[in-house]
């Protein structure tokens, strides 16, 4: 079994940056894609981002394209989010997946893992 922490989550304000961590345990850690999803309050869980077992494949949603940056550290167990440039459109309650292939995936359900969620809160 896999379990994932999140953290990092804060209030910032709009045009600035957090980096939010995902924390995996298991020794097969680096064989899992992972993934970040959202959710605001009122809507749909939402893709994010997503990065392959190798780190070699990236994949995020178009609304943050650009702004957001998801990397690995498989010495560390570890998967990052990198949020620059936030807008309050980026508040939620952000949560990180893995899934027992090496491939991503943008659909939830591709997903066998997933932590408690880190609260993003981005103020104008």
């Amino acid at each position: 079994q896999v379990q994932l922490v999140e953290s990092g989550g804060g209030l910032v304000q709009a045009g600035g940056s957090l980096r939010l961590s995902c924390a995996a345990s298991g020794r097969t850690f680096s064989s899992y894609a992972m993934g970040w999803f959202r959710q605001a309050p009122g809507k749909e869980r939402e893709f994010v981002a997503a990065i392959s077992w190798t780190g070699g494949t990236t994949a995020y949603v178009d609304s943050v394209q650009g702004r957001f940056t998801i990397s690995r550290d498989n010495a560390k167990n570890t998967v990052y989010l990198q949020m620059n440039s936030l807008k309050p459109a980026d508040r939620a309650v952000y949560y990180c997946a893995a899934r027992r292939v090496g491939g991503t995936t943008r659909r939830a359900l591709g997903y066998d893992y997933w932590g408690q969620g880190t609260q993003a809160t981005v103020s104008s």
